[in-house]
């Protein structure tokens, strides 16, 4: 039996931010719960990179638990898309997690943020400038796969690959947004699973229950917030995002 009364959540707090915050963003635009939560975990709070990485992996197994009913609740799941979507993502995520766990992934990383920023840039153009034509999108199981095997290789990649993607093909961005974060349920479970088994349970509720508290009470947020924006305005903050979080990121890398 657990006696939370043990347990400082004065503490947690800091923790329990950063998880509200980077769980709203990624509930609202479908990406950067890792990116946010792996900045402010090593950048501010100086966590090491690998504890960091692998906190993250086990607080997306609720998040997007959250998150995906929250999206199933305001109708934003298109269910054939995720059908392409999860299958090619968890064999690219396992692949990820199995091949590359020995390899340094920073010798790729610069070339990925650098095509990252120019599909936040296309997507910011998007917005601005033209009125939203949707089209159902065609390359889906190759995105799931890319993005499955990024995201289990570099600590993220989900999101910023599958639905940025999406959206410039021309998917309706709610409906987007609410598939991708639905099936990162499916990919968090099967990546993060190595991760709960070597972790155990001191770990999980020490820092990483603040991020699961905070993600978790943000997600019904985050769903709303996709619901009621306009897809225009869902493209531009969509672009922002990408472009400012991947630009920070190739800048840490070339320092």
């Amino acid at each position: 039996m657990i006696d939370l009364a043990a347990f400082d959540f004065t503490a947690l707090l800091p923790f329990i931010l950063i998880g509200f915050a980077a769980q709203l963003v990624d509930g609202a635009l479908g990406m950067a719960f890792g990116v946010i939560c792996n900045t402010l975990l090593v950048g501010v709070l100086g966590v090491p990179p690998a504890t960091a990485s692998a906190r993250v992996h086990v607080v997306e197994i609720f998040t997007t638990a959250a998150s995906g009913l929250s999206h199933l609740y305001h109708k934003n799941i298109d269910w054939p898309l995720f059908r392409r979507l999860v299958i090619p993502g968890v064999i690219g995520g396992v692949a990820g997690a199995t091949i590359l766990s020995s390899l340094d992934g920073n010798v790729v990383k610069p070339f990925i943020l650098t095509y990252l920023i120019a599909i936040g840039l296309w997507l910011l153009v998007r917005g601005f400038f033209y009125p939203p034509k949707f089209a159902k999108p065609k390359v889906v199981a190759p995105l799931g796969l890319l993005g499955g095997f990024l995201d289990a290789a570099g600590g993220g990649g989900w999101g910023p690959v599958v639905t940025s993607n999406l959206l410039v093909q021309g998917g309706e961005p709610r409906k987007v947004i609410g598939t991708v974060n639905t099936a990162e349920f499916i990919l968090a479970v099967s990546v993060s699973a190595t991760f709960i088994y070597h972790l155990g349970i001191d770990d999980i509720l020490g820092a990483t229950l603040g991020l699961i508290i905070g993600g978790v009470a943000a997600a019904p947020l985050g769903a709303l917030l996709a619901k009621r924006f306009n897809p225009k305005t869902l493209l531009v903050l969509v672009g922002i995002i990408l472009t400012a979080t991947s630009s920070f990121g190739l800048y840490k890398v070339l320092t």
